[in-house]
């Protein structure tokens, strides 16, 4: 259902609980001894020495840095209409990205951009912004919004791209409901969003003015192991062609749901490679997706109309940073990576990727 404005109120997050890192057994002198103190500081030099050294390292592709307030930026989605990047804040929000007059994409050695945040929901504080969608006709971007650690609540907010006004707030899950993990979306060519479950593989179907329609299950979503479905339906995208595509993460397994037949599922066959692990998704062409990931992309080519297809190449980003979007400006591919290096100021990177 579409929430108003003014019935919505906040639910709050669980807080995590810290993780014991050392044996009881130890005493407090033991772990206060200069010698342990010693040779902590010397391993926690080693990771850090190796980011410093691929941070210095001259990339093999163009790179978008911009610097951000933030560890996390889940999704981002290049606006070409505004010549910028939309990106999606972990801590609840949206920011963007906007690009000099004069861009080159020849080099690297530009100064960081700098994020500027665009959306900051009360209605919606305690949960995470995930997956966006932009949908140019309609100049606005959808955005899913989850709890991430109760996985109590999910909702898919939309917002116009030229003044930043919510146009609506749609709730997917309650408490009251199963737990469930919105991750990602997609917007066919009527406005109807599709917004993935990773954790109750399941699709909600949103209408164009926020009116949730239905639910797609399957059983073919579920894989059968059941370690498998810890991380299931992830990343998804529309098809001009009338159907969406949608990746369930652990298994790898490749999903071709026909709108144009009922919701008709179909797994993908996929030679060529595993598409284990695979996250954001993003149509090249009709004929080409782009599987961001791990490995940080994948280029998978179908000539059937999807009922089959291959990997046909592979990207090898940042190997500190984890790419979880991809996103097509001008014809090349992008990848958002999640995690951001830095103090105060977090650098976050959306690097080109050639297959």
């Amino acid at each position: 259902m579409q929430v108003p404005f003014h019935k919505y109120t906040t639910i709050p997050l669980p807080q995590p609980t810290p993780k014991l890192f050392f044996s009881l057994s130890l005493s407090h002198m033991a772990l206060c001894s200069p010698r342990f103190l010693t040779l902590l500081l010397l391993l926690s030099a080693i990771p850090i020495g190796i980011i410093v050294t691929l941070e210095r390292a001259q990339p093999a592709t163009h790179v978008y840095h911009y610097h951000s307030s933030g560890w996390f930026r889940e999704c981002a989605k290049w606006d070409s209409h505004h010549r910028r990047f939309i990106v999606s804040f972990f801590e609840g929000g949206l920011g963007q990205v906007k690009l000099p007059e004069k861009d080159s994409e020849s080099s690297s050695s530009s100064p960081p951009l700098e994020e500027v945040t665009v959306v900051r929901d009360a209605h919606l504080a305690g949960n995470a912004s995930l997956g966006i969608a932009i949908d140019p006709p309609r100049n606005r971007v959808l955005v899913v919004n989850a709890d991430v650690i109760g996985n109590r609540y999910g909702a898919l907010a939309a917002y116009d791209l030229s003044t930043w006004n919510r146009l609506f707030l749609t709730q997917l899950s309650s408490p009251s409901d199963e737990k469930s993990f919105a991750d990602d979306v997609a917007v066919d060519a009527e406005g109807n969003a599709y917004v993935t479950d990773i954790k109750g593989n399941k699709i909600w179907k949103v209408g164009v003015e926020g009116k949730l329609i239905s639910i797609i299950r399957n059983p073919l979503f579920s894989a059968k192991e059941w370690y498998k479905n810890l991380v299931g339906l992830n990343g998804i995208v529309y098809h001009p062609d009338g159907f969406l595509i949608v990746i369930h993460t652990f298994s790898g397994n490749l999903f071709k749901i026909d709108l144009t037949k009922g919701e008709e599922v179909k797994i993908i066959k996929v030679k060529g490679g595993t598409l284990s692990f695979g996250d954001g998704l993003e149509l090249l062409s009709p004929t080409k997706l782009v599987v961001a990931g791990n490995p940080s992309g994948r280029l998978v080519e179908s000539s059937d109309g999807w009922n089959t297809a291959s990997v046909v190449g592979t990207f090898s980003g940042p190997k500190h940073r984890l790419a979880s979007a991809a996103t097509v400006k001008e014809g090349k591919v992008y990848l958002n990576h999640m995690v951001g290096i830095g103090y105060p100021k977090k650098k976050h990177a959306i690097v080109e990727a050639v297959f």
